[in-house]
């Protein structure tokens, strides 16, 4: 297991924490639909706990987990109220829940090499599971039909220079960090292998799994970029 180490997990928070606070306005009002006004949200892929600290702010309980030793840390230290543990969403047991969220395609990434469509249609269930009667499994999806990209970003202390690369139902990223310690940079290598799954293909197993389901294509006002699909499951109230 390996994936967004210490330079990487500061680049990603400084630099890329925008789509967690954009999409929060919206994440809020589906939480405020389904009748979920407080209660514990277990925030899977938690990062370094932007979002968790948007809904600790609004009185929720946060249960944060991730892989990521790095990402843990920076978001223990953003949010002291929250509970964080480093693990993968695979082999975390889930608590009882009123909302389970897992935001930037958690579960496309293979850092756990278990990963895979059969243990991520068991995981539905477990979800089901743990959520109660009206609880709500908002999560988002890296569909096929990405395209080639190579990028580069900086800040006042970092500099990232991106690459992704397609491969039959997988998207190769390729990341070289450069991150100021003193007065110099320190330079690192990361590479993620992304899982890609179709839209149709989730609902489905969703569904199996027991949920209501809703496909959307933006959170609020935040959108998703193309090729990517949001879902919101729903646990149905007994009748």
């Amino acid at each position: 297991m390996s994936g967004y180490g210490a330079d990487l997990a500061y680049i990603h928070d400084a630099g890329f924490g925008d789509f967690a606070r954009k999409s929060a306005p919206g994440l809020l009002a589906i939480l405020r639909q389904a009748g979920i006004r407080g209660g514990l949200v277990v925030d899977l892929g938690c990062g370094s706990g932007i979002w968790a600290a948007e809904l600790t702010r609004r009185g929720y309980d946060v249960l944060g987990i991730d892989i990521s030793r790095a990402m843990i840390r920076l978001a223990r230290a953003r949010v002291p109220a929250a509970r964080f543990i480093q693990a993968s969403f695979l082999s975390t047991k889930l608590p009882p829940c009123d909302a389970v969220t897992a935001l930037g395609e958690i579960f496309n990434y293979t850092f756990d090499g278990r990963n895979s469509r059969h243990q991520l249609a068991r995981f539905f269930r477990r979800v089901h599971g743990a959520l109660r009667p009206g609880g709500v499994f908002i999560f988002d999806i890296a569909e096929p039909g990405q395209v080639p990209r190579c990028s580069h970003l900086e800040g006042k202390d970092w500099a990232i220079l991106f690459e992704a690369e397609p491969q039959r139902d997988f998207l190769i990223r390729r990341m070289t960090t450069f991150r100021q310690v003193g007065k110099l940079y320190r330079r690192s290598q990361e590479t993620h292998r992304v899982r890609l799954y179709g839209s149709s293909e989730v609902a489905a197993e969703l569904r199996r799994a027991g949920f209501a389901v809703r496909v959307l294509h933006a959170y609020g006002r935040m959108r998703l970029p193309p090729a990517h699909t949001a879902f919101v499951a729903t646990k149905p109230r007994p009748t």
